[in-house]
């Protein structure tokens, strides 16, 4: 599940500078991210805290329910990821459904977030950068990305899907040599976590230098 929502500058002051942060699935992005913390910056990201909201909000469940079932939650009254993204990715009037339904409550979330940071430099973690123009709203744009056949099969062993699963999704995503043409910045990830944390760090450097 992909959810993306407008970014806006109010809430966040003129010398602090926005950056993208995006790939493609297998990518290797919210590892990055991870990192990206790890050197002291803040990294809002929009898919994990879109799938704690449709737990945490009362509305957003029973907007969900009335047109995925009740099996869009499990007997617990967790969200199933894997049951609403076998729906959606196979309808896509209930995808653009979903989005719009959640969209709201994930825009207000990182309006406040955003409020509340204080570093010069702050990410957004986001799927669908490129796609939406989400990076036109952003001051710089970071891409990880990663050859075909390695996203494959990390996405297959992390999720248990087959080739044809994992490939039918990166048909359905933007094709990387555009996002590469897109992106200000890039790492290549088709090497070992060591070399990503590197890559990593000397890519910050650089986004740090560009703004100093």
């Amino acid at each position: 599940m992909k959810i993306e929502e407008n970014l806006t500058t109010d809430n966040y002051q003129l010398s602090t500078k926005l950056i993208g942060l995006t790939g493609g699935i297998g990518s290797g992005k919210t590892t990055v991210a991870k990192f990206i913390e790890e050197n002291g910056f803040s990294v809002y990201n929009s898919d994990i805290r879109a799938k704690e909201l449709v737990n945490e909000s009362g509305f957003l469940k029973n907007e969900i329910i009335s047109f995925l079932g009740e099996k869009a939650y499990n007997e617990s009254g967790i969200y199933d990821t894997k049951y609403v993204a076998s729906k959606v990715f196979a309808d896509a009037e209930l995808l653009e459904k979903l989005n719009k339904t959640i969209h709201p409550a994930v825009k207000e979330d990182f309006e406040h977030w955003i409020s509340l940071q204080k570093g010069t430099i702050i990410f957004k973690e986001t799927a669908l950068l490129f796609e939406l123009g989400i990076d036109k709203q952003c001051d710089k744009s970071l891409l990880v990305t990663s050859e075909d056949n390695i996203r494959i099969k990390r996405v297959m062993d992390r999720d248990s899907k087959t080739y044809r699963e994992v490939k039918s999704v990166l048909e359905k995503q933007m094709p990387e040599k555009d996002k590469i043409r897109k992106a200000d910045f890039i790492i290549f990830n088709n090497t070992n976590l060591e070399d990503l944390r590197s890559e990593t760090k000397r890519i910050l450097q650089q986004i740090t230098s560009c703004f100093s």
